[in-house]
């Protein structure tokens, strides 16, 4: 639950602070803005310590339900719980990523038709992935209130 709470809140951050900043730049600005931010993002630790803890904590918190017999409904909600947080996880790197590479391969100076398209399609990743962690952190509480 804790990958996921600290997971909820960088994209809110991502989503709450930086998506109206970036709204508002024009395109060179956004450009620019995507080539300080995305590669540091990429290779911070965090990213890779919380994307393995939201799936292998939840796994072994179902494995060690199933194992005592446990199919309540705190089971029913980590694996609903889980597979929203992976879900997540799949929108990130199979369809956010290579939208990350186009922007990035953007020259500010010579910004292409589409920059606004492919600025909102990361909008809109970044908001669905948000929305699927944050449920899944809710689903996590709600679990871990029903096993109390």
């Amino acid at each position: 639950m804790a990958f996921a709470g600290v997971w909820s809140g960088l994209l809110a951050l991502i989503t709450m602070i930086l998506h109206p900043m970036m709204r508002a730049q024009d395109g060179p600005t956004f450009a620019r803005q995507v080539a300080m931010l995305v590669p540091s993002s990429r290779h911070a630790p965090v990213k890779y310590v919380c994307g393995i803890g939201l799936v292998v904590a939840p796994a072994g918190a179902l494995a060690a339900m199933n194992a005592a017999g446990d199919r309540s409904t705190a089971f029913v909600l980590t694996a609903i719980a889980l597979a929203a947080d992976m879900v997540g996880l799949i929108i990130a790197y199979v369809f956010a990523e290579p939208n990350y590479d186009r922007m990035l391969a953007w020259d500010p100076d010579r910004m292409p038709e589409v920059w606004q398209a492919v600025r909102s399609r990361y909008f809109a990743l970044n908001w669905t992935h948000a929305v699927l962690t944050w449920s899944a952190f809710g689903l996590f509480i709600a679990a871990l209130v029903r096993r109390a």
